[in-house]
């Protein structure tokens, strides 16, 4: 059997794809480390860990898990040589990501400079036009008002989707 790449693996996510990532690590034979929210205190996902903190005791849910003062010193205590993000929450977090690079701990993700360079959505898209990827048409360049927006709208045809330059999940689109 091959050497193992990690021998503990804090997820700092919720949920589903908590449980997803515990079950592989598992599988690997690679300790796991949950943190949660108060309000997830009966959650499935925390029993599932072979270790589970609390975290944010003074923040809302969500800022539980974006809390990333007290994750990062959590892990450099609790051993934990790896954070995988699950999505959403930190996933794409340039900041976290550069967080445990600072701290000696692997982010199981892009390095921090990708996803800042990716976070930016105008930035992406034209690295991607650089490597010669196929992207649909649309604007590599800030829209400066509705004007310039109904003009690149019928120069390249509809349905038109709106996006924000940053940002993530979706939540920026419009249609």
């Amino acid at each position: 059997m091959t050497e193992k790449l990690f021998k503990k693996v804090m997820v700092a996510n919720r949920g589903e794809i908590t449980i997803r990532i515990f079950r592989a690590c598992y599988d690997l034979d690679i300790r796991t480390v949950a943190i949660y929210s108060k309000e997830d205190t009966m959650s499935l996902f925390r029993t599932k860990a072979d270790e589970a903190y609390l975290i944010g005791e003074k923040k809302s849910p969500l800022g539980a898990y974006l809390a990333i003062d007290e994750i990062i010193p959590l892990a450099k205590r609790r051993g934990v040589e790896a954070i995988h993000p699950g999505y959403g929450f930190l996933a794409e977090n340039p900041a976290f990501a550069k967080a445990c690079e600072d701290a000696g701990i692997k982010f199981i993700g892009p390095p921090s400079s990708v996803l800042a360079k990716m976070g930016d959505k105008l930035e992406a898209k034209k690295i991607a036009v650089s490597c010669g990827v196929p992207i649909v048409p649309g604007s590599t360049e800030p829209l400066g008002g509705a004007d310039e927006a109904l003009q690149k709208a019928e120069e390249f045809g509809f349905p038109v989707i709106l996006k924000a330059a940053a940002g993530g999940g979706g939540r920026g689109m419009r249609l």
